[in-house]
């Protein structure tokens, strides 16, 4: 395995980079404060075909792997734009593959390349206010009647719902005291987002402003059969299919936005003079930084591992390994490098015109979600130590 890039993913990183550039830093801070989506960078980096990067050409796309996909990612969040930018259009990369997996020819061709081409955004609802992640105990229930589902229930914590055309659904087609095991009688579907029987109302949260975070509540939403993913019942199998380069990418967003901190911080104090001498002259500023730039590098390493072995079809217990790891190392790295940038900064790091209070507050999503750090220590444990499960 070589770690060193490739021209061609130079390349990418290169021209993801001049993209961004585009958008400074009082254009994030403009939005943190307004809780606007980035529509404009959306749009560019759509103008320039990078949200289908890992779509395959046949609808649209450019046919890349998740490591291309993985240095785009990380290049959007170290270029400033960090979780806000990222999160905008982490669902376009690789949010369908359940789709490109399992849909038929149809689907593919209906529902693939709006998404791929920016055309649509679209969200993805999976969990719910009583369950967390305990999917297979999902309520929300899709119940078949002539040609369609009704859907009613509720659902929390959905990004980008406020301006989404278009819904990836998990609901409960079986009732769960009907099926053998827990994971069945949950079907996926891919449709319009129907705002007259979609109520939307966005939570107000720490970061990350700029995209949305919502609860949904679907009163009788009506859903064309021919929107149903794959078989009835089978979704969480589906869903389960995108997990791991799902944990890769936003690992990677997360090792960007760590690494933009660490970098904001070393700029800070080699221009801060107290006592006569840059700040960055005293080791109890050096070391910290040094050590988070350690730790982002090896994040980064075992990212490019997880997405290396996950392109190379590696086996299943191999990357679901890596990728959790990766996640897992990447998102303790990333909240311990906003910190420390918060901290070298001194009393000005609360202020939010130098920028790492709000690295801060970000850092919080790739540290929560979409996996919890302790489910990846226990995924880890059980899958690859062979401890006995302990929830």
């Amino acid at each position: 395995m070589d770690f060193s890039y490739s021209e061609e993913q130079e390349a990418i990183r290169d021209a993801v980079a001049a993209i961004c550039s585009q958008f400074d830093d009082n254009y994030w801070l403009g939005l943190d404060s307004s809780g606007e989506f980035p529509h404009e960078l959306y749009s560019a980096l759509a103008r320039d075909g990078w949200l289908g990067i890992c779509t395959a050409e046949a609808y649209g796309g450019s046919g890349l792997g998740i490591a291309e996909a993985a240095i785009m990612m990380r290049e959007i969040a170290e270029s400033g734009a960090g979780m806000s930018g990222a999160s905008a259009v982490h669902i376009n990369i690789f949010g369908l593959n359940p789709v490109a997996v399992f849909g038929t020819e149809e689907q593919k061709q209906r529902m693939i390349p709006p998404m791929a081409e920016g055309r649509e955004k679209a969200c993805f609802a999976v969990t719910e206010p009583n369950t967390g992640l305990n999917t297979t105990q999902l309520k929300l229930r899709a119940i078949r009647d002539g040609d369609g589902y009704v859907v009613n229930g509720q659902k929390v914590w959905i990004s980008t719902a406020q301006v989404a055309d278009r819904i990836l659904l998990l609901a409960r087609t079986t009732p769960l005291e009907e099926v053998s095991r827990p994971t069945q009688g949950l079907s996926l579907f891919y449709t319009r987002f129907d705002r007259d029987r979609i109520r939307v109302r966005e939570i107000e949260k720490m970061g990350r402003k700029a995209v949305d975070s919502n609860e949904l509540f679907f009163e009788d939403f009506r859903i064309p059969a021919d929107d149903l993913i794959g078989e009835e019942g089978r979704g969480f199998e589906y869903i389960l299919h995108g997990m791991n380069p799902e944990r890769v990418l936003i690992a990677a967003e997360a090792v960007g936005l760590g690494m933009l901190a660490v970098k904001r911080a070393a700029r800070y104090a080699n221009e801060r003079i107290v006592f006569n001498r840059p700040i960055g002259q005293n080791q109890g500023i050096q070391h910290p930084l040094a050590k988070c730039w350690a730790e982002l590098e090896a994040a980064w390493l075992m990212v490019m591992s997880a997405a290396w072995q996950y392109d190379s079809g590696a086996p299943v217990s191999a990357v679901g390994a890596a990728a959790n790891a990766a996640k897992y190392l990447a998102g303790e790295a990333v909240f311990e490098a906003c910190q420390t940038a918060v901290m070298s900064h001194g009393g000005f790091g609360y202020a939010k015109e130098y920028h790492v209070e709000r690295y801060l507050r970000e850092a919080f999503v790739p540290r929560i979600a979409p996996v919890s750090p302790q489910l990846c220590l226990s995924y880890l444990a059980e899958r690859v130590l062979g401890l006995p499960k302990s929830y």
